[in-house]
Order: structure tokens, then C-alpha cells, then sequence
């Protein structure tokens, strides 16, 4: 599990392409410490397992269906990444629980500077709307933030200067695919409320 408090930035160094996985060997810095074999780490959001560790580059073997659903699969060596190690017990929790399982890309349709600040419009498509409410939590390539005003089409982000500086996110512009996770618990909801409307009986207009 993870919070969406990004640790730090990380830089692709190699990736190899093979049959059915792809293998993303990632720069991670002094995050790597302490790092073993079979941990999980998120990248960008998504969650990784480690294979293999020399030093500080860690590699991580992507398979086809997360190269499908994620930003992974167009990542080139010297690429930028957020990075996340797994929740553990007793850390605090400074973002909202996430399972680094994306659920969705989405388009950056507008990418604004407001004073040192950032605003961004991002796009929606029908499998996030149901999801997609104002103040209500989302992750955006792992990073924990806060949903602003929501449109038809599009919900807007207001990103302050530590999210920035902290980030990968200061380098995206208009249209950046980013990687979308909703958490657990607005989820959940959703899910229940639809079930429940599903199942209430119906009345015949008479």
C-alpha cells in the first residue's frame, strides 16, 4: 500500500524490451537503501516489485497488460519518475491509501501557471466520472492531491509550489498523458451506493 507522498525522483537509466515484459532499470538514489528483492515500490504510481538491484539502479519488469494501462510503456532511458516505497506500519499517513493499481490514463488538457502555482485541466472519460466529485481524493502519477472544480469533460487540480518542487509533475505540459488511481475508500463507496440504486426495486408510472 501507499499514500501518495512522493519520497522522491527517480531516472530511467535502461530499459529492455523483451518477449512478453518489458525491464525498467530506474536510478533511485539513496531511496534504493535498504532495498531488497520483492519489495514494492511505486513508480508514477503504478506498483512495481524489485527483480534485481546493483547499487542504486533498481529494475523492475513491466508486463503487457501494465504497459497497456499505465504511462509505463512510453518511458525512455533518462525519463524523470515519482517515486514511492510501500507504506509501512507505524509511518504516518500524510496523503490517503492507495494499491498503485491505475485505473485509467488521462490527458493533461491545460497546464496554466498562477502565480507560483499551477493549475492543470485534466480530461475525463466515462470509466473515472463515476469517481470523479469535487474536493474528493485522486492520484495523478502517484501523487496524492486534491480534486478542484469538475466539468462534463474535464476536473481541475490546484498544485502549490512544494507539489511542484517535490514532483515530476512541473515538467508535464498540455498534453502529458498522466496515470489516474482513485483511492480505495471513494471506490468503495461508489461501488456500494451503484449497487444499492441497482437493486431498489421500480415502480411502474401508472
Amino acid at each position: 500500500m501507499f499514500t501518495g507522498i512522493i519520497q522522491g525522483i527517480g531516472t530511467v537509466s535502461i530499459i529492455e524490451k523483451k518477449e512478453t515484459i518489458n525491464s525498467i532499470s530506474i536510478d533511485m538514489g539513496k531511496r534504493s537503501n535498504n532495498l531488497e528483492n520483492g519489495a514494492s515500490v511505486s513508480i508514477d504510481g503504478v506498483c512495481m516489485t524489485v527483480v534485481k538491484k546493483i547499487g542504486t539502479i533498481v529494475t523492475f519488469d513491466a508486463i503487457k497488460e501494465t504497459l497497456e494501462r499505465s504511462t509505463l510503456g512510453n518511458l525512455q532511458a533518462g525519463d524523470k519518475v515519482n517515486l514511492e516505497r510501500a507504506l509501512k506500519i507505524g509511518d504516518e499517513l500524510g496523503g490517503h491509501i492507495l494499491s498503485g493499481h491505475i485505473m485509467s490514463t488521462a490527458w493533461i488538457n491545460n497546464y496554466e501557471k498562477i502565480g507560483e502555482g499551477v493549475d492543470l485541466e485534466i480530461s475525463i472519460n466515462n470509466k473515472l466520472k463515476p469517481f470523479i466529485m469535487e474536493k474528493g481524493y485522486i492520484a495523478i502519477d502517484g501523487i496524492s492531491l486534491t480534486i478542484g472544480e469538475v466539468h462534463d469533460d474535464y476536473f481541475s487540480i490546484h498544485l502549490i509550489p512544494e507539489t511542484l518542487e517535490r514532483t515530476t509533475i512541473k515538467s508535464k505540459i498540455k498534453g502529458s498523458k498522466v496515470n489516474i488511481e482513485i483511492d480505495s475508500m471513494t471506490q468503495a463507496v461508489v461501488a456500494t451506493v451503484s449497487k444499492m440504486l441497482k437493486n431498489q426495486p421500480r415502480f411502474e408510472k401508472r
